[in-house]
């Protein structure tokens, strides 16, 4: 039986799911905006449809317009990828009760695990620590918020209960500017996810970032894929991904590990997922659960060699899969490099036409990207150009193989964060993967 699929995204992981597709022998629709027009996957789909204007509103975030290409071009399934509507509960639901089977987690998986508040619930019941915190609705009196923020301990974090993307994010370290960090983050909350409920957790100071990729067949059958260390990051937005995260302590990775699948399985769980944690003094503590691929699944993919992509799609249009933790091995060390569109000083976007460039190659390195000489990035998405990945037998020598992958790569008439990644694999204390969350942006861009 043939299958199609209408891909719902545009970019780097459109054309990675199209030529998954491919191999696969899966028909393929790409939608595009107006302004996408000259995408690189779109001369390889089988079919495309323009869903409208460039602003995302109006187009990949415009649910009825994606159906109404699905619908048109008579597509078995829809490919969300990550970002825009990829974990919109709603638009899964949509996706199902319109005849099209959407390529993830189930619509209320999607919707318990993407509120952060039900999410630390729920998954503690699996013997998964998170951070000790108060998920409740706050009370009206001052004095009640104070006491309970007290019995916490400052630093604390304000977070929208909808929150992602780095945005709801505020840091309290003392009552005094409390009440007022309050107000301004249930504002940011109300403005950008049109929910102003928030929750309060124990800021763990000098954490890494671990997360734990999963992968489950929606039958029971669960497996893991390792782990990522995403600690290099800026506002809450990952420049640089390693996999697996180094230095853990065993008997608490193990615990951890475990415990994910477990969830995966009772909850049968279908597709792909990521358990995000912070790691601190041998503890991990569950932060959230994205219901979707990754944009840094590469490392995963180069140290285990086995296709998440495929899998998706392989799960979701019942084309058979055998998770087996068994027949999963791991294989040396592999690092991502996130090229963006902006200034590697002051992070400002820099969209424009790409006048000339040349790609990283060669044993062991991996290259995901959309763009070509002439190509003109958009200032209405994200700034994400390519990713980098080189893989090797040691952390050490994957990091002298992306130095000279960088050392190769150049991007011509618009500017690329490339520097700021040259000289963070020349830095001391990456290399010695010393490293916390906090040091890019507190320590090595002062």
């Amino acid at each position: 039986m043939s299958h199609k699929i209408l891909i719902a995204n545009r970019g780097e992981i459109a054309l990675r799911a199209l030529r998954a597709c491919r191999e696969l022998g899966i028909k393929t629709v790409s939608v595009y905006s107006e302004i996408d027009k000259d995408l690189k996957h779109l001369k390889f789909s089988d079919e495309t449809v323009c869903i409208g204007p460039a602003a995302p509103i109006n187009s990949y975030l415009n649910i009825p317009s994606i159906l109404s290409a699905a619908e048109l071009t008579e597509v078995d399934a829809i490919y969300p990828g990550y970002g825009f509507l990829a974990e919109n509960p709603d638009f899964a639901h949509q996706c199902n009760e319109s005849g099209f089977k959407f390529i993830g987690p189930e619509s209320e998986t999607i919707r318990k695990m993407g509120d952060k508040i039900t999410a630390k619930n729920f998954v503690s019941t699996f013997d998964i620590p998170t951070v000790p915190g108060y998920s409740g609705e706050l009370p009206n009196d001052e004095d009640e918020v104070k006491d309970i923020v007290q019995s916490i301990g400052y630093p604390v974090i304000l977070k929208a209960t909808a929150g992602g993307g780095g945005r709801g994010m505020r840091i309290v370290h003392s009552e005094e500017s409390l009440l007022n960090m309050i107000e301004i983050t249930m504002q940011e909350a109300a403005n950008s996810f049109g929910n102003d409920q928030i929750y309060i957790e124990k800021f763990i100071e000098n954490p890494r970032h671990i997360e734990i990729q999963v992968i489950g067949d929606g039958k029971g059958n669960a497996i893991h894929l390792g782990t990522r260390d995403c600690s290099m990051q800026r506002r809450h937005q990952k420049i640089i991904e390693e996999a697996p995260a180094s230095n853990v302590d065993q008997e608490s990775l193990h615990k951890i590990l475990n415990s994910s699948v477990n969830l995966c399985k009772e909850i049968n769980y279908e597709g792909v997922g990521t358990l995000e944690f912070l790691y601190e003094k041998n503890n991990f503590y569950f932060i959230e659960m994205n219901t979707r691929i990754q944009v840094e699944h590469p490392v995963t993919e180069m140290i285990t060699g086995f296709d998440i992509v495929k899998a998706q799609f392989r799960i979701a249009l019942g084309l058979g899969i055998n998770l087996d933790q068994d027949e999963v091995y791991f294989n040396g060390h592999a690092i991502e490099c996130r090229i963006n569109a902006e200034d590697p000083i002051n992070f400002q976007p820099c969209p424009g036409e790409i006048t000339k460039m040349h790609t990283a190659g060669g044993f062991g390195i991996r290259y995901d990207s959309h763009i070509y000489s002439g190509y003109e990035v958009p200032p209405f998405y994200d700034s994400l150009l390519a990713k980098i990945i080189t893989q090797a037998n040691t952390r050490k020598s994957a990091i002298k193989r992306m130095k000279s992958a960088l050392d190769e790569f150049f991007v011509e008439g618009i500017t690329t964060n490339q520097k700021l990644h040259q000289n963070i694999l020349d830095d001391e204390i990456f290399n010695e993967n010393k490293h916390t969350i906090n040091y890019l942006e507190n320590e090595f861009l002062k």
